[in-house]
């Protein structure tokens, strides 16, 4: 029983440590040793240098004829000198009009390559840019027409190798009914996402201050042309390049003035599914991708990815280690103490069982919390049983 009281409270620290203990250390160590400056994103407006680089925005699509035409508008409208402004819109495979759409919205190169996903299309665009600098978007992203001078202004700092920007997401009617008339109240904008992202981005911030950003996200970022890395088709840049530029001598950063908005996925079932196809993505990367070889890796930085990266995918294990040797405790001991974690644990499943069927934010945010954990382990479990594909396809509800 002493082996199974230890197996417990490791699994139920680490689950602690990972969803909350973490966020309240580096937040304190933000305070204490990196406070913010006034300027968040580079230096202060009235003070920042004009903008002297030229820019490459790559934007990767796969039949996205709905909202290309859309996005090539919102991207020659940035606030940015047009002579300085390359937008690329590099076609994967469309089997539509997204080609002729960007060509007619004002796209100065389109390029159309057969499918081989995303970071093969965003490879051979980058390979004929001529921007010193090479910002990529997704085909639904709407930028702020100040996000691109925020995103290069990173860039000033010489250290910094990879800026990412922020994303708000936007609620959209359930899947199948775009207006949202006939869908139930449960199927409308279920997703809690945007409770998550806000916390996210509040560590990702504290993160950038203190050493570099742990991950990034694929609707609003940068490199330098010098610093961009051609990774393994399968390994997304939103996990792979920040890592990987702290191993190469670079920083990676949060550029929290830099702003795009997309369309959430409305529901949570829906997001279970985006989420769990993200993970058959980050396992190859966390696997054999490198993250878990501490060369190049301070002390600090080795101890944000182990405490915000790889105990976040471990969590569903955990739990289940945690629920499994706590039903043994109770079953052998009686202990109030265990029947309490018991109880807790069970409360929790069933608050994610209830969610489904009463939409109280406490109870959607428990469901949020259940499907999310769980596709860590379902997205290894595709990866290790058949492998992930290159290719993708727009999450429902998202255009």
């Amino acid at each position: 029983m002493v082996v199974l009281e230890v197996l417990f409270w490791v699994c139920a620290v680490l689950i602690v440590w990972t969803q909350l203990g973490y966020a309240l250390v580096l937040f304190l160590l933000a305070r204490l040793l990196a406070p913010a400056s006034p300027a968040r994103g580079g230096r202060d407006a009235r003070t920042r240098i004009p903008p002297n680089q030229k820019v490459s925005l790559i934007v990767a699509a796969h039949d996205e004829q709905r909202v290309i035409g859309a996005k090539v508008q919102n991207a020659l409208a940035l606030d940015y000198p047009r002579d300085l402004l390359e937008l690329i819109v590099v076609c994967d495979g469309c089997t539509d009009e997204t080609a002729l759409r960007a060509r007619e919205a004002g796209a100065d190169v389109v390029l159309e390559l057969p499918r081989g996903g995303k970071i093969v299309a965003q490879d051979a665009a980058v390979a004929q840019a001529q921007g010193e600098i090479v910002a990529f978007s997704d085909a639904n992203a709407s930028w702020n027409p100040d996000a691109l001078g925020k995103l290069v202004a990173a860039f000033e700092d010489p250290r910094v190798g990879y800026a990412c920007g922020r994303v708000r997401f936007l609620r959209s009617p359930a899947s199948g009914d775009m207006d949202g008339s006939s869908a139930s109240p449960v199927a409308q904008a279920t997703n809690q996402e945007g409770v998550y992202w806000r916390y996210e981005m509040a560590l990702r911030a504290r993160e950038s201050r203190l050493s570099s950003i742990t991950a990034g996200n694929g609707a609003i970022y940068a490199t330098r042309r010098e610093s961009y890395i051609v990774v393994d088709p399968i390994m997304g840049h939103d996990l792979s390049f920040p890592f990987n530029m702290v191993k190469r001598g670079w920083r990676a950063v949060d550029v929290a003035d830099a702003c795009a908005v997309e369309k959430m996925v409305p529901t949570i079932e829906g997001e279970w599914r985006r989420k769990r196809r993200m993970m058959s993505h980050t396992w190859p990367i966390v696997i054999r991708g490198g993250m878990l070889s501490p060369r190049g890796y301070t002390f600090g930085y080795a101890a944000m990815i182990l405490s915000h990266r790889l105990l976040r995918y471990l969590t569903p294990f955990l739990h289940a280690i945690a629920f499994l040797a706590n039903i043994v405790l109770v079953a052998h001991e009686a202990s109030p103490l265990y029947t309490v974690t018991l109880c807790l644990q069970v409360a929790i499943f069933a608050s994610a069982g209830l969610g489904g069927l009463v939409p109280l934010r406490p109870l959607l945010i428990a469901r949020y919390y259940f499907f999310t954990t769980l596709s860590a382990a379902a997205g290894l479990w595709d990866w290790l049983r058949h492998g992930t594909a290159p290719s993708w396809e727009a999450a429902e509800g998202t255009r």
